[in-house]
């Protein structure tokens, strides 16, 4: 995992929290997740997934199951024993075919602003595919400040919305971006979900337009015990746009584990 970039927060000898970010960023969008380390006493390990900023790009298109298949080689590299995993959208889609195909390496599951993949229906998948043509005619900057609009609720901050474009811009490039999209459209984990037996938490932004909330209960109704929050007030990125209720969300979760 030489050539996958991360960076890690919190004890390095503590439990892992493996973070998985989504298909425009990059492990930055984490940064405001750090107090989790501090109150569960956890090190909370981001990465920059292959082919995005400062990774290295695949020799040839990963698919979900490469993606997945790295993301346990990190798990592997940074803890002696299973991690709670925490992916946000394409990182959701990431982190459940991972605990599909190595669920010794998940202790717990927290999917966030996520769905089971856009080859639930052909329509769904032949836009998330055109989604890289859009990078391309409209160039990285063009692209990123159209796409930050979906990603916030309507009463996000001007600042947050640069913010989060500002981010994208040096996240993202081709082919990378085209066989992350081409890797949601093939993905549908909808008849794979029963399988599923780490505890998993599943939240959502009030307001997300991008993976609304009725898709996040799809999950919770596949997954057995799953649990369901909402964050309100935020859009599709809420662990960025309203940090402090996601971190108590998620740190309530790992904490009943433990109790």
């Amino acid at each position: 995992m030489s050539n996958v970039f991360r960076w890690s927060y919190g004890a390095p000898d503590a439990p892992v929290l493996a973070c998985l970010h989504g298909i425009g960023s990059c492990a930055d969008a984490f940064l405001d997740q750090r107090p989790l380390a501090e109150r569960l006493g956890m090190r909370l390990v981001a990465w920059d997934a292959p082919g995005y900023r400062y990774s290295a790009d695949p020799d040839a298109a990963p698919g979900i199951d490469g993606w997945a298949d790295a993301a346990a080689a990190l798990i592997e590299s940074v803890s002696d024993g299973p991690a709670a995993v925490l992916g946000v959208s394409w990182g959701g889609v990431t982190a459940t075919r991972l605990v599909l195909r190595r669920p010794d390496l998940v202790s717990a599951l927290i999917l966030a602003d996520s769905s089971a993949g856009a080859g639930t229906k052909p329509e769904q998948a032949a836009a998330m595919r055109a989604r890289a043509v859009d990078f391309v005619d409209l160039g990285p900057e063009g692209f990123a400040a159209a796409r930050a609009q979906r990603l916030v609720s309507p009463e996000a901050s001007d600042g947050l919305r640069a913010h989060v474009a500002e981010m994208m811009v040096p996240s993202i490039r081709m082919p990378c971006y085209q066989w992350a999209c081409d890797s949601m459209a093939e993905s549908n984990h909808y008849p794979q979900l029963e399988r599923i037996t780490a505890p998993t938490l599943v939240v959502v932004g009030e307001h997300d337009e991008v993976t609304p909330p009725r898709t996040s209960q799809r999950l919770v109704e596949g997954i057995s015990g799953a649990r369901y929050v909402e964050i309100a007030g935020a859009g599709h990125l809420a662990n960025q746009e309203r940090p402090e209720a996601f971190n108590d969300v998620v740190a309530e979760f790992l904490e009943s584990l433990a109790s």
